[in-house]
């Protein structure tokens, strides 16, 4: 089997994007999960484990999400300098 042609695919087949889309898979995927959690522990915490918890946590998910993803896309360049500030270059 060839390896390169193995390692330009995802583990479910499809074909990998480019190196230059990591500027907004990064922030889309950091997005995804954490609106998911932080926005779970929220609805678990605000409504409990009642009837319809499901459909409330996936409202309140979305909505975070679509605030969450461009914000992170305007945030990642400062939050990047601010690191470059405080942390060592190796």
């Amino acid at each position: 089997m060839n390896s390169s042609k193995s390692s330009s695919r995802t583990p479910f087949g499809f074909a990998k994007l480019p190196a230059r889309s990591a500027r907004w898979v990064t922030p889309l995927l950091l997005s995804v999960f954490m609106t998911c959690i932080v926005s779970l522990i929220s609805t678990l915490k605000g409504v409990g484990l009642a009837p319809g918890v499901l459909r409330v946590w996936l409202g309140a998910w979305a909505v975070s999400w679509v605030i969450a993803f461009p914000t992170l896309l305007l945030v990642i360049p400062l939050v990047r300098k601010a690191t470059a500030f405080v942390v060592e270059t190796a």
